[in-house]
């Protein structure tokens, strides 16, 4: 689910008069995401209403109590626009492992980077994916790889299309997907460059 998170045109107006903007936290939380969409989405999940009070009736269609809930779980990530460049630089990726993560079918809970510097390599074997981040690690990245059979989808960071073609020849993985020229291309909407 997808949705922005504006104010109505009276609380903006309200909020402006006080000096406040979009992006400040007071403005951000009354707008829709944060105010409606998020919290609704949490309590139908845990069985409760907004007041932790539970939900009354059934789902529509099955005996099951609303108050039960779902046995699932939810990620909230807030989208934003991130500069053409930096990303081709190889910048961004710290925000860029979200999307890396849904593109690799947003197996397990979605990974982080603890650290400020980035690492060599990232073998994600709950999620069924690796990263190379730097291609002078690839013989230590394509052993680990290839024996770990989880690992399905392999992202490796080159601008080089040739080095990235070799590396790609002797990994065991169904998918492969270049960084970030890749990133540029196949992050668009209705365009796709899978790499097999």
């Amino acid at each position: 689910m997808v949705t922005n998170n504006e104010v109505s045109v009276d609380e903006a107006k309200i909020l402006s008069e006080k000096g406040l903007h979009p992006g400040d936290d007071e403005w951000d939380k009354l707008g829709i995401a944060r105010y409606v969409t998020w919290p609704r989405t949490i309590c139908s999940i845990e069985g409760h209403d907004i007041n932790g009070s539970p939900l009354k009736g059934n789902y529509i269609g099955s005996n099951q109590p609303m108050s039960e809930g779902f046995k699932t779980n939810a990620v909230f990530f807030k989208l934003g626009f991130l500069d053409k460049t930096t990303v081709s630089l190889g910048r961004q990726f710290r925000e860029l492992l979200p999307v890396i993560w849904m593109k690799a079918g947003a197996i397990g809970s979605c990974p982080s980077l603890d650290t400020e510097q980035l690492p060599t390599m990232m073998i994600l074997s709950e999620n069924k994916f690796a990263v190379l981040l730097d291609e002078n690690y690839f013989s230590e990245f394509e052993e680990k790889v290839n024996q770990d059979s989880n690992i399905e989808t392999v992202f490796i960071v080159t601008d080089y299309e040739a080095g990235y073609r070799t590396m790609i020849q002797n990994l065991a993985v169904e998918n492969t997907y270049q960084l970030y020229r890749d990133y540029l291309d196949n992050f668009r909407i209705n365009q796709g460059r899978k790499q097999t």
